[in-house]
């Protein structure tokens, strides 16, 4: 043997003696692993689960150690209180070949060469529950997937759900192109990273006597880039793009296009306060592939007091939030329950938040509409002062605008009329143009606008105890006489 040889042997000889005394301690520790990792997960999702009727715990079944690997089953119970007191949880069971670091060799042949402390390839396992799904997977695992675990005790995972064409019943069927996500966390899931794919999937039904139902869904991206804040929830960005949506419906089957949806929440902390934007917006709607317009709403929070909105939050929960047959809980607020939530309701008020719909725009073919309202909040000096002067201090500002598009309107009856049945261009013609016209004779009747033109305008601005409506200036005090006289209102319905 020539010494070059020799030389790239002996290396050889060593990485396998290193990679089998690494296997053997980490076949040593990953039991610990694991359970530390189950008690960690179903922690987060009792966090997650709080207040919903669902409940759902993760537990180790088993678990076969070998030198270079090992076999894990878990189980997997959800119970959902909602389907009443006498439905079984359902039951999930997973099988688990887990590799053992530093060098998987799943993670070899792909060129991964960083060492890790585990590399599990988990898979759903067919049960009485499951062999239905399994059947619509062409008899392989529906959902499968893959998670490095780092000596660091950061996660890497990829997880599969695989194609499905199934029938239902004889009305009804699924198809689903599958779905893929890839995620990424720190040790204890403090950063999350997330992102998935779908390319489509396709609902069809139908129930006796009622016309077919078919829904579409194609290209659905979802992302997200998480923190965990110091009050238990994630905060960050979530972002979710549909290319096309579908929905086909009603006797003569009419057809309902979105194109372009997108979805983008964000959330973030300074402090105590909390900060958030949501925006929503459709690039594309047709109906039977005639256009009908596009629509964005863009709304936002800021300066909004955590402890106090959590603690809120635990009161509706308990007290009135439904309960999971629909009804409503009877238990009464106790006077201590009650002291907490006025003492919740000033902290948050302190805060000064402030709440804004930014935009809300449709636009159509003829016309465009807009509205955005912002309102300033604040703590009042005392809740048992007359209702007025609570409201003087409590709204520190508020300003809308809205402006409507009479063309816009009488595009949007057009479409009304179509889904109606009506099929004459000159009658849907004269019915859009009557009702753009009589929104615009109503809103100036009522005096909750004006007329400027092809657009119905109305303002509302309020600030230091006066209020500017449609350009009318007047104390807080005569709006609302102004608005008791001319709807009829009572002092007690304000």
């Amino acid at each position: 043997m020539n010494k070059p040889l020799g030389v790239l042997v002996g290396i050889v000889v060593i990485a396998g003696a290193l990679n089998t005394a690494g296997a053997w301690y980490t076949g040593t520790k990953i039991e610990d692993v694991l359970k530390t990792s189950i008690q960690e997960a179903n922690k987060e999702l009792a966090s997650q689960l709080q207040g919903t009727t669902t409940h759902g715990t993760i537990e180790l079944v088993s678990l076969d150690r070998h030198l270079y690997s090992s076999t894990a089953h878990y189980r997997v119970n959800l119970q959902d209180d909602s389907a009443g007191p006498d439905a079984q949880p359902v039951e999930l069971l997973f099988v688990d070949n887990i590799e053992h670091g530093p060098l998987p060799w799943s993670r070899i042949k792909t060129f991964k060469w960083m060492p890790v402390m585990a590399t599990s390839n988990y898979a759903l396992e067919k049960t009485p529950f499951t062999e239905k799904w399994f059947a619509a997977a062409k008899d392989q695992s529906p959902l499968k997937g893959q998670v490095t675990l780092g000596y660091n005790r950061s996660v890497d995972g990829h997880m599969e759900l695989l194609p499905l064409e199934a029938t239902i019943d004889e009305n009804s069927n699924v198809s689903f192109s599958g779905l893929t996500m890839d995620g990424q966390t720190d040790a204890e899931g403090k950063n999350l990273k997330a992102k998935g794919y779908m390319d489509h999937l396709i609902l069809q039904a139908a129930t006796p006597g009622q016309p077919p139902v078919r829904v579409e869904l194609n290209g659905l991206t979802l992302a997200s880039d998480l923190t965990k804040s110091a009050y238990g929830f994630y905060l960050g960005q979530n972002i979710l793009e549909l290319s096309e949506g579908q929905l086909t419906f009603g006797e003569r089957q009419s057809v309902a296009k979105i194109k372009n949806f997108e979805y983008a929440g964000s959330a973030s902390a300074n402090g105590s306060l909390m900060s958030g934007r949501l925006s929503y917006t459709v690039g594309d709607i047709t109906l039977d592939d005639k256009p009908v317009g596009s629509a964005q709403m863009v709304m936002t929070a800021s300066s909004l007091d955590i402890p106090a909105m959590q603690s809120l939050l635990q009161i509706y929960q308990t007290k009135f939030q439904p309960q999971a047959d629909g009804t409503m809980p009877v238990a009464q607020l106790t006077p201590a329950e009650q002291a907490q939530m006025q003492a919740d309701v000033e902290k948050l008020l302190a805060a000064k938040p402030q709440l804004a719909l930014e935009k809300l725009t449709l636009k159509t073919t003829n016309g465009e509409s807009q509205f955005n309202v912002a309102v300033s909040l604040a703590q009042p000096t005392s809740f048992e002062q007359p209702p007025v002067e609570v409201t003087k201090q409590m709204l520190t500002s508020l300003d809308a605008k809205l402006q409507l598009s009479k063309p816009m309107i009488a595009d949007l009856s057009a479409v009304q009329a179509q889904l109606a049945g009506q099929t004459d261009p000159q009658t849907i013609e004269k019915m859009a143009s009557a009702n753009s016209e009589m929104a615009g004779v109503m809103a100036v009747q009522t005096g909750l606008a004006k007329v400027d033109g092809n657009n119905i305008l109305a303002s509302l601005n309020y600030a230091a105890g006066e209020v500017d409506f449609n350009g009318q200036k007047m104390t807080l005090e005569d709006f609302i006489n102004v608005m008791v006289t001319r709807f009829g209102a009572g002092p007690d319905r304000l």
